[in-house]
C-alpha cells in the first residue's frame, strides 16, 4: 500500500463502500474542518479503469467537493492505495471504517458475509475481523437458504429474528408451505415454528419418491380431504430410503461424480458450497427432512474442497505454500409435560369409565401415541429423566405393567399380529370389570406427553398432583426467571417477603422457597405447596406464552359445554 495525493476528479466511491448507492451523507459536523485545513486523515481508495474509487473515507470525500463547490478549487487529496483486486480486504475496510456510526442489518450483515465468502473469506475470517463469534456469522450466512420471498419479508421486519432462525433451517417446500399460510394470516411465529416444522407423525404422499401404490398400507385424509397421509410412517421410510439409493445409483450411473446424502433433518448450507458443472466434478447433494420429503442439489461442491484443490494445483505449478422473553426454559416444559402426565395417568387408572372412552375416542380418531405404542416418556436431560424414575407413582406404574402383562398372558409388546391375536381370546375369557382396569392401563401408557388428550383429562377428571409429586431439585434447578420465583415466594412466604427480596439473585430466591417449605432458617413450614405450573387446568406464571399454556388453552375450549 502507497500513499499518493490524488485530484478530486480522479476519486469516486467504490461499488464495495457499504453506503454506496445511499444519499449523500451528512457532512455537517466536519465540513468546517475540511474547509479550514484539507483532508488530513487519508482515503482508502484502490485503482480502476475509472481512476481510483474510494473504499473508506466517503464523508470525507463529499466534503472535499463541497469546499471545491464554494472556492472553485480543491488540493489533491491524500490516500492510501490498496491492491487493485483484493474485493474482500476492500468490503472488510469499509465495515470498519463505518462499523462505529451504524450497525448494519442482520440482512445487510448476510449480503456483506456473503460477498466476503465469494472474495475468499472463511467464516473464522469474518468473525476474527468484526469481533463476532464464528457461529454469529454462521447464522447470518444460514439466511442463503431462504426462500426469496422469506428474504424480502425478514427485510422489510415483516418476520423477526426467531421466525427466521427456525425457517433458516427448513426445506424449500416447508418454506413455500409456510408462505402460503402467511398469506392467510395463519403461519406460525417464534417458538412455533419449530412446533410446526417438527410435530406430527402423518406423512404426506406428496413427500413419496416412490409409486405411493406400490405402499400397499392404509392412507388417511384429513377432515377436509384436502391432504392424504401415510398411515405406517415405517412403512413408508423403507420405500422412500429405497427410492433415495435408487435416485443416487442413477446419479452415479449418468457421470456425476459423487452423491451425499446428508443426515436426517440436516439442511444444505448453500453459503458453504458453490456451483460447479458436473463435467468439472460437481456433485450432488440429498436432504431428508424427518417430515418426509428429500430434495437434491445438483451441481454443487464444497468451499472447503474448492479451496484445498486450488491449493494443491498451486503447490504443483510453483511448489510454494502460500438474537417476548419465554415464560419458561424448554427444559421446564419438558418437566412439568412429564410430571403432569403421570398425574393424569393416577386419575386415569382411578376412573377406569372414562379411561375406556378414551382409549375409544383415541380408536375412533386416531391421534398421539395411538398405533399403539407406549409414550416414550423422552427427557430433555439426564436430571429431568432421573426426576421422573424416582417418582413413587412412576414406580407403581411399571409394577402395575408387569401385573396387566400376567394378566393378559403376554409379557412382549403388543404390536405383533399373533400375539394380537391371543390377547384377544384372552380378553374374550374376562369379565367387565377386568376388561376396564386393562383398558385404564393401555391408554395410560400410550397417552402422549404434553398433548391436548393429556390436558383434556386432567381437567376432566378434576386431577390433583397432592401425593403424586411434589418439588424436587430437579424443578428448581429448572427455573431462571426471576418474577417466577417472586410470584413462588409470595405463595409460601407471603407478599412482604417477596417484595423483600425481589431483586435477590435466582439462588437466594430459590433458597427462600425451600426455607419456607422445609421450615428451615426460622420460617415456618409451608405443607402441601405445589406451584399453579402443576394444577389442573394449568396456571402460569406471569404474561409470557408456552407451549403447554397453549395445549391446556386448547383443551379448557374443548372442554366447555
Amino acid at each position: 500500500m502507497e500513499l499518493k495525493h490524488i485530484p478530486l476528479g480522479q476519486l469516486h466511491v467504490s461499488p464495495v463502500n457499504m453506503r454506496h448507492g445511499k444519499k449523500a451523507p451528512e457532512i455537517a459536523d466536519i465540513l468546517p474542518s475540511v474547509r479550514e485545513r484539507g483532508i488530513l486523515q487519508p482515503l482508502l481508495v484502490r485503482p480502476n479503469a475509472e481512476g481510483f474509487e474510494i473504499v473508506a473515507g466517503r464523508r470525507r470525500y463529499y466534503a472535499a467537493r463541497a469546499v471545491e463547490a464554494e472556492k472553485g478549487a480543491f488540493d489533491p487529496v491524500p490516500c492510501a492505495v490498496m491492491a487493485e483486486t483484493d474485493d474482500a480486504a476492500a468490503l472488510e475496510a469499509s465495515l470498519i471504517e463505518n462499523a462505529a456510526r451504524l450497525d448494519p442489518s442482520p440482512m445487510k450483515q448476510y449480503e456483506t458475509f456473503m460477498r466476503l465468502i465469494a472474495g475468499g473469506r472463511t467464516p473464522e475470517q469474518i468473525a476474527a475481523t468484526f469481533g463476532l463469534t464464528r457461529r454469529g456469522v454462521e447464522q447470518r450466512l444460514a439466511l442463503a437458504n431462504l426462500h426469496p420471498h422469506l428474504r424480502e419479508l425478514y427485510g422489510s421486519e415483516e418476520v423477526d429474528d426467531e421466525t427466521i432462525e427456525y425457517l433458516a433451517m427448513a426445506t424449500r417446500t416447508q418454506q413455500k408451505a409456510w408462505l402460503a399460510l402467511h398469506d392467510k394470516g395463519d403461519a406460525p411465529h417464534g417458538s412455533y415454528v419449530k412446533h410446526w416444522l417438527m410435530g406430527g407423525q402423518a406423512v404426506d404422499i406428496k413427500a413419496a419418491l416412490f409409486p405411493v401404490e406400490t405402499y400397499g398400507g392404509e392412507l388417511k385424509k384429513d377432515l377436509f380431504g384436502e391432504e392424504t397421509y401415510f398411515a405406517d410412517t415405517e412403512a413408508f421410510w423403507t420405500l422412500q430410503r429405497q427410492a433415495i439409493a435408487f435416485r443416487r445409483d442413477a446419479y452415479l450411473a449418468n457421470g456425476w461424480q459423487e452423491v451425499v446424502v446428508l443426515p436426517d433433518g440436516e439442511t444444505f448450507q448453500q453459503w458453504q458450497h458453490e456451483r460447479l458443472a458436473k463435467a468439472k466434478g460437481g456433485k450432488v447433494f440429498v436432504t431428508v427432512s424427518p417430515r418426509g420429503p428429500v430434495e437434491f442439489f445438483e451441481g454443487w461442491t464444497s468451499r472447503a474442497s474448492l479451496a484445498k484443490a486450488k491449493k494443491a494445483a498451486d503447490k504443483d505449478k510453483a511448489e510454494i505454500k502460500p438474537a417476548d422473553r419465554p415464560a419458561m426454559t424448554q427444559a421446564m416444559e419438558n418437566y412439568l409435560e412429564l410430571h403432569r402426565h403421570i398425574v393424569v395417568r393416577e386419575h386415569l387408572l382411578a376412573n377406569p369409565g372414562a379411561a375406556l372412552r378414551l382409549l375409544i375416542a383415541h380408536a375412533c380418531a386416531a391421534s398421539g401415541n395411538w398405533t399403539v405404542r407406549r409414550e416414550a416418556q423422552r427427557s430433555a436431560s439426564n436430571a429431568i429423566k432421573a426426576s421422573v424414575e424416582a417418582s413413587p407413582a412412576q414406580k407403581a406404574f411399571e409394577n402395575r405393567r408387569k401385573a396387566i402383562e400376567k394378566l393378559i398372558g403376554v409379557s412382549e409388546k403388543f404390536d405383533d399380529d399373533s400375539r394380537t391375536a391371543a390377547v384377544f381370546l384372552r380378553l374374550m375369557t374376562m369379565k367387565a370389570a377386568q376388561l376396564e382396569e386393562i383398558a385404564a392401563f393401555v391408554i395410560a401408557d400410550t397417552l402422549a406427553v404434553g398433548s391436548v388428550a393429556a390436558e383434556a383429562a386432567g381437567h376432566t377428571l378434576k386431577a390433583k398432583a397432592d401425593g403424586i409429586w411434589s418439588p424436587d431439585a430437579a424443578f428448581f434447578d429448572l427455573i431462571r426467571e426471576k418474577p417466577t420465583l417472586n410470584a413462588m415466594i409470595e405463595e409460601v412466604a407471603g407478599r412482604d417477603v417477596a417484595r423483600a427480596n425481589a431483586g435477590e439473585k435466582t439462588a437466594t430466591q430459590k433458597r427462600i422457597i425451600l426455607d419456607a417449605l422445609q421450615g428451615r432458617n426460622g420460617r415456618k413450614k409451608v405443607s402441601g405447596w405445589l406451584p399453579r405450573w402443576m394444577a389442573f387446568p394449568f396456571e402460569g406464571y406471569g404474561k409470557g406464552r408456552s407451549a403447554l399454556g397453549e395445549t391446556a388453552a386448547d383443551a379448557r375450549k374443548l372442554a366447555k359445554p
